[in-house]
Parts: structure tokens; sequence; C-alpha cells
């Protein structure tokens, strides 16, 4: 029987910096002693010999600063949501580009996670040319494929575990009638291990799927399949369970049996893909049951030796597959849209922390923030610290910008300053603080700070831009139009105008420009019908934006060069 832990024993160093990272990553997962109460959850999931893992999708990875302190500072595995996939690997025959696969990569071996490959055979996100190959000619691609992909990273020490085959069956238990399945037959799943084998003889392949978590006719078909497989000395080292559940479908009590059995075969298990979904809008009594689901979910895995750990389908409700795909259905993460925790977070923390804090006593006001270095996007604070006397101990600190109603968070930092990243530019700011402890008790606002962003510093010359909302609700705005005019004395052949988003806020669509965004910068260029201005001559365009719930900011900083 395979270890538990997500690390095989034994498995061969790749080079002496990989080794160290091995190493490192042993450290991590290896059974240890109670992690501080306030400790984020990778390290209470590492006191228990488990991992705590999220999906995580390049784009805001690479946009959202907030997104990415979480991902690094909470969970000490991760997977690819979409970037390791056949359509982002190889779209074209031989053709790879491992672009987005790196970054994740990269990303987990600079904060100490392992990743977890997803995923090698699917019957989705295949490009087409896979699809229509003959048997010979698909059963050859698959293993090039399967080679190119995981040989890629088996020198890689933070790469340690692949999907092979993913979602192989209907849910009756018969063989999904896949293209894969209706040219190749069974034996495709069999040859898919092997190859994968072949290319890294250290890694811990996986077979996953959902709607397996209970005991059910679909659960028992993967049970016999990876039954028969290892008794014909296919290396299937685990297998995956999704858990993409619904709180109005009720909870998969015997989870837990249901885990147990499969372990019984000599395989890891894990839960793979979590996350817990609700009829909207989101209510008090529905969060409660919500965070009692992943509350149950982490104790299921806790409670089987052979359980790796639990990995979350994304953290946070902003960056959630659910709502595009579950018509009026969302809220499924332990982070809502604002990076706010949710009573899911806390769940999770309390069950890998093994019990529920009794600490009722919040930490001191923390004194008023100070604010330097402000430029036209940023700007630095520093406080007085805050003291806890409760017993959980001080975890950090939640800052606010003050607006009057629901008041956004802008950052956390778990010292006393921060580098707010992201700020509109010619904007005011009122800012205040609020420390946490590691019961999530929340002390009494700071007083609030006020600075004023300076101008946007973006191209400047001779056209001007100006920007109206022309209608807005509570998580959204239009803005149309977007008037440019040609300020000058001659005529100019081609427009470029630049904004700032307010932090948290994404263009959704737009009009009459072509916009490209980086970080919290948009830049809107002029159409070949629209670029061309005499003197004094103006044209227009527009666009939509999405910005948090409640959060009454606009664009701003418009300026406007050509061409």
């Amino acid at each position: 029987m395979l270890s538990s832990t997500p690390i095989r024993p034994g498995s061969r160093p790749r080079t002496l910096a990989a080794a160290a990272l091995l190493g490192l990553l042993a450290v991590f997962f290896l059974p240890a002693g109670p992690a501080d109460a306030s400790a984020p959850l990778r390290q209470h999931a590492a006191a228990r010999g488990k991992f705590i893992g999220t999906a995580l999708a390049t784009g805001p990875l690479s946009n959202e600063t907030q997104y990415r302190n979480i991902a690094a500072t909470e969970f000490n595995q991760i997977t690819a949501e979409n970037a390791m996939k056949w359509d982002a690997t190889e779209p074209n025959q031989g053709q790879f580009n491992f672009s987005g696969a790196d970054t994740i990569v990269n990303f987990a071996t600079q904060n100490n996670q392992q990743v977890h490959g997803h995923t090698l055979v699917w019957h989705n996100q295949t490009p087409g040319w896979v699809q229509g190959l003959g048997a010979t000619a698909m059963r050859s691609a698959m293993q090039n494929h399967i080679s190119q992909v995981v040989g890629r990273y088996a020198d890689n020490a933070a790469v340690v575990s692949w999907d092979v085959v993913n979602e192989v069956f209907e849910e009756n238990g018969n063989l999904r009638s896949s293209f894969w399945y209706n040219t190749l037959g069974q034996s495709y799943i069999a040859d898919a291990f092997r190859y994968a084998r072949a290319a890294d003889p250290d890694a811990r392949l996986c077979i996953n799927d959902y709607n397996v978590e209970g005991i059910n006719a679909k659960s028992t078909a993967m049970y016999n399949l990876v039954r028969s497989l290892r008794e014909q000395n296919v290396p299937v080292d685990c297998v995956g369970f999704q858990s993409h559940l619904a709180i109005q479908y009720g909870f998969p009590s015997d989870l837990r049996q249901n885990l147990e059995r499969f372990a019984a075969l000599g395989v890891q298990v894990r839960i793979t893909e979590v996350d817990i979904r609700m009829q909207m809008p989101r209510s008090s009594s529905k969060d409660t049951t919500q965070a009692n689901y992943y509350r149950d979910v982490i104790q299921a895995c806790l409670a089987v030796n052979a359980c790796a750990g639990v990995t979350i389908w994304g953290f946070t409700d902003r960056h959630s597959w659910v709502p595009d795909t579950f018509s009026g259905e969302g809220a499924a993460l332990i982070y809502d849209e604002n990076y706010q925790q949710k009573p899911s977070y806390t769940a999770v923390h309390n069950a890998l922390d093994g019990g529920t804090p009794s600490d009722t006593t919040p930490p001191t006001t923390p004194g008023t923030p100070v604010a330097s270095n402000v430029t036209g996007s940023s700007a630095t604070l520093t406080w007085s610290a805050s003291t806890d006397s409760g017993g959980s101990g001080l975890a950090g600190y939640n800052v606010y910008r003050e607006q009057g109603t629901t008041d956004p968070q802008l950052g956390q930092s778990s010292t006393n300053s921060i580098n707010l990243t992201g700020l509109s530019a010619d904007t005011q700011y009122q800012v205040y603080v609020r420390a946490r402890d590691g019961a999530g008790n929340l002390s009494s606002p700071s007083s609030a700070v006020t600075f004023t962003t300076t101008g946007g510093g973006g191209p400047s010359g001779p056209c001007t831009a100006t920007g109206t909302v022309q209608t807005q609700w509570g998580n959204g705005y239009v803005i149309q139009p977007v008037t440019v005019t040609n300020s000058g004395s001659s005529a100019i052949n081609g427009w470029t105008v630049t904004f700032t988003l307010p932090a948290g806020h994404s263009v959704t669509g737009s009009w009459n420009a072509t916009l490209t965004t980086s970080g919290q910068t948009v830049t809107a260029k002029s159409m070949g019908y629209n670029g061309n201005l005499g003197p004094s001559a103006s044209t227009s365009f527009g666009f939509q934006v999405s910005r948090p719930n409640g959060n009454t900011q606009t664009v701003s900083g418009y300026t406007c060069a050509s061409p």
C-alpha cells in the first residue's frame, strides 16, 4: 500500500536543488506538532500530515495581488484549473505551449507548494484534431502527449502527481461513450497510465471523477475498475473524488466509508475539486449549511489514513466556474468575491485545527494609519500595532476603504504596515484598519487616514478623453461614451487612451476600441474606422466593468495620446 503522504517514499532526487525542495516539501506534509491557532490553513493541514490545496487560474494569478497572496499563504498544494489540459498544452498536433503550466509550477516552487497535474486524458477540452484521428493515430497522439507533458516536469520536484484519466464513467456506472472509448475501447485507460509511468517513474498517478463521493453505481464501477487495473499491474496509485457538492441535494453521509473501501485496494485517496454551491442569493442559514459541509469533507479525509488531503476548486467566489455552469447557483467557495473569509473558511480552519476556538475576545484597536509613498496607483500605510489577550493570538490586520455603505477590503497584512496597490489615480481615499485574531475576532475600526493619489501619469498628447458613467448596478457599470477629442491643430492618425480600474474591477466587454489590461491599467486603442480625427473632431467608445458587490467606485485617470 502506498504511503498516504503526497511525496512518495523513496522517490529519486531529480537534481541537488530538487532534492532540497523535496526535503522541504516533505517537512510540510509529514505529521508535526500542533499548529498555532492563528496559523494559515496549510500549517494546520501539515500538522495533520495532509495537504490543503486549491485550483488556480493563470489570469488572476498574474493580475490580482490578493489572489496571489492568499494562494501562497493558505495552501500547500495547487492544481492548474485549465493550464495543463490538452487544449492549453497541445492545441495543434505536435505544437506544445507550456507558458500557463510553467506559470503554475513556478508559483508553486516559489511558495514551497506541491503541484497536482490536471489532466492528461479527458473527453472535454481536447482539441478537435485529436477527436478526428483513427485508432492507431489517436493512440500514438495520446502516448506522445503524455510523454511530452509529464516528461517536461519529470525532473521538477514540485510536480508530484497527475490526473491521468478523468471522468470515464456515466452516472449509471457504464464507461462513458467518449471519442476515446469509441475509437480505442477500454484499453485506452490502462495505456494512459502505462505511458504516464514511463514518462515519470516517480509521479503518483490518479484516476478522477465526479459524483463518486458516496457509495452508488458510479463509484462502485470506479471501484471495480481500479481493482481490475491494479490486478493487471496497471500503475493506478490514487483515486480522486471531485466533490462538487450542493447544499440543496444533501451531504454524502457515506463519504468516509467510501474512501475507506478504496483505500483497502492499496491506493491513496484524495478530495480533488471540492466546492459547495447554493441557490442564490446567499443567506446566513445557507452559509451555515455550506460551512458544515466543508467541515464534514475535511473531517472525512482526516479520519482516513490513506487520504492525502483536500483540494478546493478555487478559493474565491470572484473566480468560480459555478455561476456560469449552474444557473441561479453560486457562492461555492471559502472566500467571497471581495476576498473576505466566509464561515466556510472558518469551518475548514477549525476542522484542520482540531476544534472550535473558544476565544471570543477581539484584539485592541489599531492606531490611526499614516500614509506615505503615495503614487497614482499605490500607497504605504503604517499604524501602531494591536494586542490580543483572548488566547488565539494576533493573526494580522484587514485594511478597508470607508465608503459609507459596504466598505471594501483593500488588503490584509500580517504586520502593522501594508503597501496598497491597484489604486485609482487622482482619487481620494479614506482608509481604516481592523485587527484580527486566530479565532476570527475583529477589533473595532481604527480612525481613518485620508490621502489622494497622484495623477494618472500615463501617455499624453494632442487629444483628450472623458468618460461618462451611463448606468451602474450593485456589481457592475457601463462607461458610455468615452469621448476622444483631437485637441491639437493638426489631424491625428490613431489614438490610445489609458485609464485605471479600481482594485477588484475587471472589464467584461467593450465596443469601438480594442482594450487590453495589465494589472489595473487598461489601454484602449482606436479601430481602423475611428482613428483619424481632424482638429477638434471627436469619436467615442464604451466598455462594461464588473466589480465587487456593494463597491461604488468607477474607473478614473483617463489620458490620451496619438497614436
